[in-house]
């Protein structure tokens, strides 16, 4: 890190204002029953602000400011040219506070400051500038009708769009829901993870400076229990889209369904398979999983969590991922140079290490990590962890863990890898390392998950839909396709004649 990039996030962090209060009709508001919580910085322990505790009846003031919003069309009725130079200037203004943002993505979650500048800002602008510059350019259809009649296929805003989302990504999971929905059109009420709130209430903020009118963009932070299930039950709410775990995923459906039958877009959990045969690149194999299942503290949807090795290597991929893993060791995330941070609170530090001690229980071999680290600062860190001898029946290869842990689990065949990949209930992503074209194309059309990785992990751009297979969620975020979760079809018949 060159001295002319050198970012002093300790004293950014000290100089923040930090607000939790909710923002609701453009204004920043108390909760209605006044009532707060804590938000704690999984750095330290340290308590840094309090947070409105929304419940049902500020969800109902939020959705019906929205609807308000919507039906006089303060915004929906503006053309798309409009509120694509209105996102712009919004994408803009995320960039100018682009530190500010960061900083407070790292006290909220626990992810180093660096990172999430150059990663989370990076691609929650990219989001929205690329979906606002998208909007103008979507066309409506004529169908292939009789010569006496006229069929129009409109795209038009569905209304009031409910959002929930995690607390591993706050401000680019938010992004992937609000810059489709407003950019066609229409209002939204986001409920942030309790968890890490922060970013998503400066982003209200934000798209109100850029011009979006007040209204359309509704922040209402509190717990699922509470606000996220009054929004998921809520009449008024059009659809709903939600990242999150399989588990919430499912109560997500449930409820919008008992409800208005609401549609229900869910992107949940993965197990991902990282498969790798013995004819690959295998140092930069094990380069590629190392990175993936250690960035961001593991708690990633799509990290490849289960490593599958073609046996005659196996004994040299455990030892290099093993070799690895110390170098990825958490450090402190508000100082230039950390690549691992702090998991994003106690409860899931619990849950993390209930894991890792499942693992050794079961009889895998822990190669690398497998403990609580850097307990003396408050905060909740764990060494990155690596776990030979797994077989795909053991908890850790099953479940989803969220965090630094990587389970190597040997393979003889490529009908055996595949085998072992597709059984899961999750399929969001997945990976091939072979030279061989034939079996990369082979094995990666047979694995069951929505994105397959052929000799790489995680690219990413905003081109190209995400999303999952089976209880990994239904729907696409990212790429035209988003547009489709929050727009209706109108078939419009003229007779001529």
């Amino acid at each position: 890190m060159s001295p002319t990039n050198a970012i002093d996030w300790k004293q950014l962090a000290a100089g923040l204002r930090l607000d939790g209060r909710a923002f609701i009709g453009g204004e920043r508001v108390a909760a209605a029953t006044g009532a707060v919580f804590d938000c704690i910085s999984p750095i330290d322990g340290r308590k840094i602000a309090e947070v409105a505790r929304g419940d049902a009846a500020d969800i109902d003031r939020a959705v019906a400011v929205a609807r308000a919003a919507f039906d006089d069309q303060r915004w929906a009725g503006q053309a798309p040219a409009q509120r694509k130079a209105t996102l712009l200037r919004f994408a803009a203004l995320i960039k100018q506070h682009a530190q500010e943002l960061s900083v407070l993505e790292s006290l909220d979650m626990g992810k180093p400051a660096r990172a999430a500048l150059e990663v989370d800002i990076t691609a929650t602008f990219k989001t929205i500038s690329w979906t606002a510059e998208a909007v103008d350019k979507l066309y409506d259809e004529v169908a292939p009708t009789p010569s006496h009649t006229l069929a129009l296929v409109t795209r038009e805003p569905i209304g009031v769009v409910g959002a929930i989302v995690p607390w591993n990504y706050p401000m680019l999971m938010a992004a992937w829901k609000i810059a489709p929905a407003l950019a066609v059109g229409n209002s939204v009420v986001l409920k942030p993870s309790e968890k890490s709130p922060l970013t998503a209430l400066r982003l209200a903020e934000l798209a109100l400076e850029a011009g979006v009118p007040a209204g359309v963009f509704n922040v209402v932070p509190g717990f699922g229990h509470e606000a996220g299930a009054a929004l998921a039950l809520h009449m008024g709410v059009d659809t709903i889209g939600f990242t999150g775990s399989t588990r919430t995923g499912k109560l997500i459906t449930q409820m919008a369904g008992q409800s208005n039958l609401k549609r229900a877009w869910t992107e949940l959990g993965g197990k991902s398979p990282f498969v790798l045969f013995a004819d690959a690149d295998i140092d930069a194999a094990v380069k590629a999983v190392t990175g993936s299942i250690f960035w961001n503290q593991g708690e990633s949807c799509n990290a490849p969590s289960r490593l599958l090795v073609e046996r005659s290597i196996a004994d040299r991929v455990i030892e290099q991922c093993a070799a690895i893993a110390p170098r990825y060791a958490p450090a402190d995330p508000l100082l230039d140079g950390t690549v691992m941070g702090a998991l994003v609170d106690d409860i899931q530090l619990r849950t993390v290490l209930g894991y890792i001690d499942a693992g050794k229980a079961e009889g895998a071999a822990c190669v690398a990590g497998g403990e609580q680290v850097r307990a003396e600062t408050g905060g909740y860190y764990v060494a990155p962890t690596v776990f030979a001898g797994v077989h795909n029946r053991m908890k850790i290869a099953r479940e989803e863990i969220f965090g630094p842990v990587l389970s190597i689990i040997p393979f003889d065949s490529a009908d055996e890898a595949i085998r072992i990949a597709n059984d899961t209930p999750y399929g969001l992503a997945a990976s091939v390392w072979t030279k061989d074209l034939a079996k990369a194309h082979l094995t990666a059309r047979a694995l069951r998950a929505g994105v397959i990785h052929v000799n790489s992990y995680d690219e990413d751009d905003i081109v190209a839909p995400f999303g999952g297979y089976k209880q990994s969620g239904n729907g696409r975020d990212r790429s035209l396709h988003a547009f489709d979760k929050y727009t209706e079809l109108k078939t419009t018949w003229i007779r001529l004649s």
